[in-house]
């Protein structure tokens, strides 16, 4: 009897200690949650978004394939442009031999994000660009952009999503009008601050007016991707956020479309 009460007292001993080492091995352990907040800064994706080209039909359709009651499931094909809605454009789009969509190495998709507010500035000016002064300006308040993040710059130019004339603002000769990126801001952003992504609110990083898409040319050629019509940036602070970039793996891609999460701590 006296052997089975020290076994007993020995498993319990054995037992309560097992318990106190695995509880200082859980405090010591990251808290998973430690985002407050998942903001999407994605568009839905549908028939009645802005279009680069302005065209009154959408390039979006959408058709449906299984129907609950005949099939007993639901399921739709659906065809549309590469870069329509919020999307990405991976280096290809712009640059011979440079990485398509499935291409982009995925520890690139998940990185920092910054957001650059110049909704002030761009109010009122459509033809605004972002400026090194812009970045100068943020570096002062913030510190200066950390290196491999994604910068996008909030213009507020997603007021107008939902009127695709609007949004694309063309003038008497058809050419668009909205804030964009000017390549000295876009040639420091990725020289002196590795960024690996620029995104805007907008239909594209180079200003709206712009025949030559100078940005997208240098960005491309230094494996940069764009993220364009991107939704919501007013929600998420200038810096500590981590962005999710989850564009479609579509092979041989120049883009595609993107969920984007911004993880907020």
């Amino acid at each position: 009897m006296i052997k089975w009460k020290t076994f007993a007292i020995g498993c319990s001993l054995a037992l309560a200690i097992a318990l106190f080492l695995f509880a200082q091995h859980k405090s010591t352990m990251p808290d998973p949650l430690v985002y407050r907040a998942v903001v999407d800064l994605t568009h839905d994706l549908n028939d009645h978004s802005p279009n680069w080209e302005g065209t009154a039909e959408s390039p979006f359709h959408a058709k449906e394939l299984g129907n609950i009651e005949r099939d007993g499931y639901y399921s739709r094909v659906f065809t549309t442009q590469e870069h329509y809605g919020t999307h990405l454009d991976a280096p290809a789009h712009f640059a011979r031999g440079m990485w398509t969509v499935d291409q982009i190495p995925a520890e690139r998709l998940v990185r920092p994000l910054i957001v650059l507010n110049v909704r002030e500035k761009a109010n009122g000016h459509p033809d605004y660009e972002i400026s090194v002064q812009d970045i100068a300006e943020w570096e002062s308040k913030n510190g200066e952009i950390s290196s491999g993040a994604v910068v996008m710059a909030y213009t507020g130019w997603e007021d107008r999503w939902n009127s695709p004339k609007a949004f694309r603002n063309a003038g008497a000769d058809g050419q668009p009008h909205f804030p964009g990126f000017s390549l000295e801001a876009a040639t420091f952003l990725v020289k002196t601050r590795n960024a690996v992504g620029l995104g805007i609110d907008t239909m594209s990083i180079d200003p709206g007016a712009s025949k030559t898409y100078p940005v997208h040319l240098f960005t491309a050629k230094e494996s940069v991707y764009q993220l364009e019509n991107v939704a919501n940036l007013g929600l998420v602070p200038s810096q500590g956020a981590t962005v999710v970039v989850a564009p479609i793996k579509l092979e041989k891609g120049s883009g595609g479309p993107t969920r984007l999460l911004a993880l907020v701590k």
